[in-house]
């Protein structure tokens, strides 16, 4: 079976050529979200609101497959200040997520405008 790919309108649009999601082989994969509001644009300040309003995003585009942040297996987080911010970040990631987390890599990037920027693998079912 062929990937399907999906942009989904009640996100920000893709700021590049890439689609929202794609889904192949009973996995989802999620183009890396940010803090944007999808109706206003507007970005909250400081870490710990980006990082909830990120996954808020990244919970979007899977309800748009019928699934939501328990089904994910993985996660990739950038931090634009690694150090400075991965407290936060860390704090607000545990008020979203319940336990068992999701394997997590964090990592230091260059972002534009934005403290954190996420994307997630998700299951669709056993296999």
């Amino acid at each position: 079976m062929s990937p399907r790919y999906l942009t989904i309108r009640e996100l920000p649009p893709p700021g590049g050529a890439y689609s929202h999601l794609a889904v192949a082989h009973g996995l989802v994969f999620t183009a890396g979200f940010g803090p944007q509001d999808p109706a206003t644009g507007s970005i909250p300040e400081g870490i710990s609101a980006q990082t909830e309003a990120t996954l808020r995003n990244v919970e979007r585009a899977l309800s748009e497959v019928g699934l939501g942040l328990a089904d994910v297996v993985k996660v990739t987080a950038h931090l634009a200040r690694l150090e400075a911010d991965f407290t936060g970040f860390n704090a607000a990631y545990e008020r979203v997520f319940a336990q068992p987390y999701p394997v997590r890599t964090t990592v230091g990037s260059q972002l534009s405008g934005i403290l954190v920027e996420i994307d997630v693998v998700a299951s669709e079912g056993d296999s």
